[in-house]
């Protein structure tokens, strides 16, 4: 399967129409519709609907634009590092997906100073649950990942980083939970609750609530809290979250109570254990352990 049929596929898929896609990649319309048939024909799979007016996919065209879009991204990733390789000035490009985390700020701290000392150095950010960012790692599309613990970095190369998020309740200011100053499992068990797909998998918080896991009322989860912020602000619920995520200015009617026993999430920045780095990504990390020596 060639790159340029890949590339074809994704401007139709993009265009949903054969004539403006044919007018993007530059080709005439009939030379792009025999190729798409020939990419067809190769995979044995119908990938196109042709309809009047639009071009939709079939379920095996959506799997493809998929597969096609990492391909062609780590393709051009890998070129760009190749490019890069002999070039004595350090620059090119790094890639790191991260959760909603208060960790991402010592990534920001990082690369403020190392735009300064190396001003070609270009950031690309990719924003997910962690299960999001997990796969991006393994398929080679970014070169690290901030994830909070717990979990399985055995498969990874890894640095502790010197910060932590807190775990706590987002709330209404007019709530009557908003009177305290800290949130107890029994607080939680007679309200709507929106909780993080991550939280409800952490064996931490299982303990936390102890035997009253059962009698929570999750009326909603989320991936990130910024969607699910907008529901407590119109009164659906109470959000289970990390402190520091959402601006909670003077103006602002939502506040944040941490929970009580404090529970406190680690944070690590992760990467293929047998990654082989780029120039630009290697004097990344190297930089990286130095600052996290100092704070320590």
């Amino acid at each position: 399967m060639e790159i340029r049929l890949l590339k074809y596929f994704l401007a139709v898929s993009r265009e949903e129409n054969i004539t403006a896609a044919a007018e993007s990649l530059h080709i005439t319309q009939p030379t792009l519709s025999k190729q798409l048939m020939e990419l067809e024909d190769e995979l044995g799979k119908k990938l196109l609907i042709r309809g009047k007016r639009k071009i939709t996919l079939t379920e095996d065209g959506i799997l493809l634009r998929k597969r096609a879009g990492e391909i062609i991204d780590l393709l051009e990733k890998t070129q760009a590092e190749l490019k890069n390789m002999d070039n004595e000035i350090i620059s090119g490009d790094i890639y790191i997906g991260a959760g909603e985390t208060e960790g991402m700020r010592i990534i920001a701290k990082l690369s403020s100073k190392l735009q300064k000392k190396y001003p070609n150095i270009h950031y690309h950010l990719f924003s997910g649950n962690s299960e999001d960012v997990i796969e991006k790692l393994d398929k080679g599309l970014i070169d690290f990942g901030v994830l909070i613990e717990p979990t399985d970095i055995k498969k990874y190369g890894y640095v502790k980083l010197p910060v932590y998020d807190t775990w706590g309740v987002l709330m209404r200011k007019d709530s009557d939970l908003a009177k305290k100053d800290y949130i107890e499992p029994n607080d939680l068990l007679d309200i709507p609750l929106l909780c993080s797909r991550q939280a409800l998998a952490n064996n931490e918080f299982s303990i936390w609530f102890g035997d009253n896991t059962e009698k929570l009322n999750v009326v909603a989860t989320y991936n990130l809290i910024y969607n699910a912020s907008l529901y407590v602000e119109e009164g659906f619920g109470y959000a289970v979250t990390l402190d520091k995520l959402i601006n909670l200015t003077d103006d602002s009617n939502l506040c944040f109570k941490p929970i009580i026993p404090n529970l406190k999430a680690n944070l690590v920045m992760v990467w293929k254990k047998y990654q082989v780095f780029s120039k630009t990504t290697q004097v990344f990390l190297d930089e990286l352990q130095k600052e996290i020596n100092r704070e320590n």
